[in-house]
């Protein structure tokens, strides 16, 4: 038995086959749980540093916005308003015909945005190059549909947001990127494709912006996006194949929006 949990330990991040000293937990595992939730809180209140994000993505074209939402407590309370942009921010962005429009916006963990946002566009940029692609937008307080608004704003005929994901009690910091083609306000969640899981021990940047790049070539000659794209790309694999898709993780399948 002991060695059958060994191996499922070394599958998994979940927490399984807890030692015991007596009748208790061991000290060290509870104060891993301790740890675990202080992180996904923090990720969750902590606000996005747009000024450092700015920096770690220099030299490209930036434009900062704000969600309707106008502080924390209300993006928790009123999912609605993080969908749009607040009269400010709508009033900069300019409509023109771009191919693609990239946010990055805070979601539910400014950590997952401010650690994995930068090299992730900058893999994105290597394989989109011959996309007239939108100035970058750092959404701040945003729910994934707010790529809607600034899709539609911006006149883009694709919009992808990297967004930070709902934190949990093994990963706190990770990213999902959500792609809608022709997007408008009041798109729904199944005109949505979802790429789930980017993190150090999930999905890389390189495998994210490799399905990101097909699946938005598929969807510019097919003109859809979401369910209709009908991606069927996952495949299983073993522990340690370079190629996985980690637990959870899953690339063109309808996962609920935050």
């Amino acid at each position: 038995m002991a060695e059958r949990l060994r191996e499922l330990r070394h599958l998994t991040a979940a927490r399984i086959g807890l030692r015991r000293a007596g009748t208790a937990q061991m000290t060290s595992d509870i104060l891993a749980f301790d740890l675990a939730c202080a992180q996904a809180r923090d990720a969750v209140s902590a606000p996005l540093d747009v000024a450092r994000l700015l920096t770690d993505l220099a030299p490209l074209d930036c434009i900062a916005v704000h969600s309707a939402a106008a502080d924390r407590p209300e993006y928790l309370l009123r999912p609605d308003l993080g969908r749009r942009l607040d009269d400010a921010s709508a009033a900069c962005l300019t409509h023109d015909n771009f191919d693609l429009v990239i946010v990055l916006g805070d979601g539910l963990s400014h950590r997952a945005v401010q650690t994995h946002g930068p090299p992730m566009v900058r893999a994105l940029m290597l394989r989109l190059a011959h996309l007239r692609i939108a100035p970058i937008v750092i959404a701040q307080q945003a729910r994934v549909a707010i790529a809607d608004d600034v899709g539609e704003r911006v006149g883009a005929r694709a919009a992808v947001i990297l967004i930070g994901e709902r934190p949990g009690l093994s990963t706190h910091d990770s990213l999902g990127i959500y792609m809608t083609y022709e997007p408008r306000v009041g798109r729904s969640d199944a005109e949505k494709n979802c790429i789930s899981n980017i993190h150090d021990n999930g999905l890389s940047h390189a495998q994210a912006a490799d399905q990101l790049a097909n699946l938005l070539e598929r969807a510019y000659v097919r003109r859809v996006s979401g369910i209709a794209l009908n991606t069927t790309n996952e495949r299983l694999a073993k522990p340690g194949d370079s190629q996985r898709l980690p637990s959870g993780g899953q690339e063109g399948r309808l996962r609920k929006p935050e």
